[in-house]
């Protein structure tokens, strides 16, 4: 009976969680004319992100959603903490939208239709979409025809490693800012310490002065 080795029955294994986790990414929701729905991505500095989207809208005659050719779709993305507009692209019903974050934080992303008037269009549509953060994916078609389908997992794994690495680059540029702001903080706490103290002495020696004066008054008299 054959046996897999454990590396090989680990391969295998770690194969199979890649697969189950790129499944689970793709996401769709609904949308009427005229709505505009977003979602909260957060992005470390200098990180290539690449959109996929598909938009399907929903046929009264064949009762089920089709592709309309005529159906467009506006990408906005944009960065929360500056307010800056990083993208704005008006597409076809199935399109792709790439940017590359300048300063890590959350960014929004928000998709909404051609159809601006929800009075006179009471159109229903079925939006995919799906968001890679890092590094773009590998063209499969292509690669099918290059290397085997192990190959491809593979480099799927070191894809989600990759994105691994980046997690952990963003929380430590948090955690550097977090400490920089305590520094500050506590910095300023210590200099209104030492305000406070100057000015208590400054007080005692003027009182100080002033009830000497009083005494060598009284004494005269």
């Amino acid at each position: 009976m054959f046996r897999p080795r454990p590396a090989h029955a680990l391969s295998i294994w770690l194969l199979l969680l890649v697969f189950c986790t790129t499944v689970a990414n793709a996401l769709h929701f609904y949308l009427d004319a005229g709505e505009k729905r977003c979602f909260l991505e957060e992005i470390p500095s200098d990180t290539v992100v690449e959109g996929h989207y598909k938009a399907l809208e929903w046929n009264e005659h064949e009762q089920k959603y089709v592709n309309n050719p005529d159906l467009g779709i506006l990408v906005e993305v944009d960065e929360l903490e500056s307010g800056d507009n990083v993208v704005k692209t008006r597409g076809p019903s199935e399109g792709r939208f790439t940017f590359t974050s300048h300063d890590s934080g959350d960014h929004s992303v928000c998709l909404s239709s051609n159809y601006g008037n929800a009075w006179f269009t009471k159109t229903h549509i079925r939006l995919y979409l799906d968001i890679v953060v890092g590094s773009t994916k590998p063209d499969r078609e292509h690669d099918r025809s290059h290397v085997s389908e192990l190959s491809s997992k593979l480099r799927d794994l070191n894809q989600k490693l990759e994105d691994v690495r980046r997690e952990q680059q963003y929380q430590r540029e948090r955690e550097a800012n977090f400490r920089d702001l305590s520094e500050l903080t506590n910095s300023r706490a210590v200099w209104y310490s030492i305000a406070q103290i100057i000015v208590l002495v400054a007080t005692c020696a003027w009182q100080l002065r002033h009830l000497r004066r009083f005494f060598e008054d009284r004494k005269m008299h």
